[in-house]
């Protein structure tokens, strides 16, 4: 009897062992998946926004125990916007630095964030991004769209016009060849204002202004000194027409694949890295300006109320009235 419950015991415990090796395998292998994420922008390594993916880097790769790795891909090297979205919702590994602008060709609402003059400050503009409203239009961008957005609190700063000539009143534009994106929210700004928008890679903005193809561009003041525009355009003109908040796009197909787990470290640290960004931009706004008034820019102040008025029409354009009243119910709360 006690050799048969000895034998019994005995084949109790290499079935045990081994339906345990079997599940440590299992979870070897689970715990052991690894994936990479691929990060687009068009802005150098010196920009906030570049530094505030590297913080965005670190933090994932180290809560993830390096099971998510990060890679930075600056000065446009991963190819054109469009392209790699396209290219994030058929499943791809790649992260786009994006803006309304492009997200609202394919939702409509989200151009509004672009839309001038929309909020008064920085603290108004968080606020809208970071709410119900917005997070709304997000959520139609990922089950319709294929395009998830990590956070959308990467302020990068006011858009000013760098020109040629300075830039006193709207009358100044009349006529002017200007370097913008191509999305609507933009392109209809510029007319407003009475230029002509002209649309081109942001990398090939340098060489179209010293060949004399455009006669300025807009664009915020990290982005401006870290192509060297004044360079060849050295009017800065602070017509603060666009405020510019970027955002962290994946395809949700890829961001599915993940554990939930790092979908939501993915999330939260998207969110501390806009965080970074915007402290970044604005502790830094003075220095900036005057590194680059040290080299060469001449820095002007403008009245931007002839500005906004004129920039009205653009919401009727685009057909923007009732989310602007929607808008206003947010900031009012």
């Amino acid at each position: 009897m006690k050799r048969s419950i000895l034998i019994f015991l005995a084949f109790m415990l290499i079935a045990f062992t081994t339906a345990c090796g079997k599940s440590s395998e299992t979870s070897g292998k689970k715990d052991g998946k690894s994936y990479t994420l691929k990060i687009h922008m068009v802005v150098n390594e010196q920009d906030p926004v570049y530094l505030g993916y590297s913080e965005f880097k670190k933090a994932v790769e180290k809560r993830t125990n390096g099971k998510v790795k990060v890679e930075l891909y600056p000065n446009g090297v991963l190819g054109n916007d469009e392209d790699l979205l396209q290219q994030a919702m058929l499943g791809g590994n790649i992260a786009i630095n994006s803006d309304a602008g492009r997200l609202g060709v394919w939702v409509p609402e989200i151009g509004i964030l672009l839309a001038p003059y929309l909020t008064d400050s920085v603290d108004e503009m968080q606020k809208l991004v970071k709410s119900d409203l917005v997070k709304g239009w997000l959520d139609k961008l990922s089950k319709e769209k294929g395009l998830t957005v990590l956070s959308f609190n990467y302020y990068t700063g006011s858009r000013n016009f760098v020109t040629k000539k300075g830039i006193s009143s709207p009358e100044d534009l009349k006529g002017l060849k200007i370097r913008t994106p191509g999305s609507p929210v933009w392109q209809e700004t510029i007319k407003a204002l009475g230029a002509s928008p002209v649309s081109l890679p942001w990398t090939e903005t340098y060489p179209a202004l010293e060949q004399g193809v455009i006669d300025g561009a807009e664009a915020q003041d990290s982005a401006t000194d870290g192509a060297k525009l004044y360079e060849v355009s050295k009017y800065i003109s602070k017509t603060e027409h666009i405020q510019l908040w970027n955002c962290l796009v994946v395809g949700t197909k890829w961001f599915e694949t993940l554990p939930q787990e790092y979908q939501q470290i993915l999330i939260e640290e998207s969110t501390k890295a806009g965080d970074f960004t915007t402290n970044e931009v604005l502790t830094g706004q003075k220095e900036l300006e005057d590194k680059m008034t040290r080299e060469g820019a001449v820095i002007r102040e403008v009245d931007i109320a002839p500005f906004k008025e004129k920039t009205k029409v653009v919401y009727d354009k685009l057909g923007y009235q009732d989310l602007l009243q929607e808008v206003d119910k947010v900031l009012a709360e």
